[in-house]
């Protein structure tokens, strides 16, 4: 039986891609041509797969080179499963802080103002939400209260929700059917302005949620395997340095 929770996250940053690419695919069949030539599609029910690239990902360093035979010899044959975030950091809702958009901030110390011995700090999202309203399995729409943002949601954004059983799953709203007052809610006795909305999502709910589970959009991240007939080879180049693209699919 497939696990799809306690999984790994892929070190996405560690990997420095040049490029990634996220999508959602085959999320509609053709049900035949018209007598113009023209196809009518019809929804999945289930919706599509999400897919990802991180391509040419610069491979130099020794560690590097380490992790990147460890993701080969993990993942390749499709079988096991590794979480991969999806980094939103530049175009998310999140706050400008020192010119930069934050999804995290971190160095925050202990209450009496210290620091662990190595001389860090905590670390917290900036934006989170959570589901107010129970939502059945294949659900496309949920109501969300979203914590923090900088800005409305409005076009689109990436979120993901840790199931029980399905493990992290990464979605996105395709539209906003409905904005409600916004309100502030005491959470661990600090009052937090929140926004909540009702958001057509693809792909559809994974698994069912219930009314309070936390969703977030730091980092969103979904189980994913390597797509049938993909592996990951170990690469050296001369001067000892390489790139190397790595695909995903979701897992199922």
């Amino acid at each position: 039986m497939a696990v799809y929770t306690n999984l790994p996250t892929l070190e996405a940053n560690f990997l420095a891609p040049l490029k990634t690419t996220f999508d959602v695919v085959g999320s509609s069949i053709e049900g035949g041509r018209s007598a113009t030539g023209e196809t009518v599609s019809m929804e999945m029910s289930g919706g599509g797969i999400v897919t990802a690239t991180y391509d040419d990902c610069k491979i130099r360093d020794e560690e590097q080179f380490e992790y990147i035979n460890m993701l080969g010899a993990r993942l390749n044959g499709s079988f096991r499963f590794i979480n991969v975030p999806i980094p939103t950091d530049w175009f998310g809702p999140f706050p400008i802080i020192n010119k930069i958009r934050r999804p995290i901030v971190t160095g925050i110390p202990h209450s009496d103002g210290s620091y662990f011995d190595d001389g860090s700090g905590y670390s917290q999202t900036t934006v989170w939400g959570k589901i107010t309203a129970n939502a059945a399995l294949n659900a496309g729409i949920v109501r969300m209260r979203v914590y923090g943002l900088s800005r409305p949601l409005r076009w689109s954004d990436w979120f993901s929700i840790y199931h029980p059983t399905k493990g992290w799953r990464a979605y996105r709203y395709w539209e906003v059917l409905d904005r409600y007052s916004d309100g502030t809610e005491t959470i661990d006795g600090t009052p937090t302005p929140y926004q909540e909305y009702r958001l057509a999502i693809a792909p559809p709910l994974r698994e069912a949620v219930t009314s309070g589970t936390r969703v977030e959009f730091a980092r969103p991240r979904f189980v994913a395997r390597f797509p049938a007939g993909f592996t990951l080879p170990s690469v050296i180049e001369a001067f000892f340095v390489t790139q190397q693209s790595i695909q995903f699919t979701e897992a199922f």
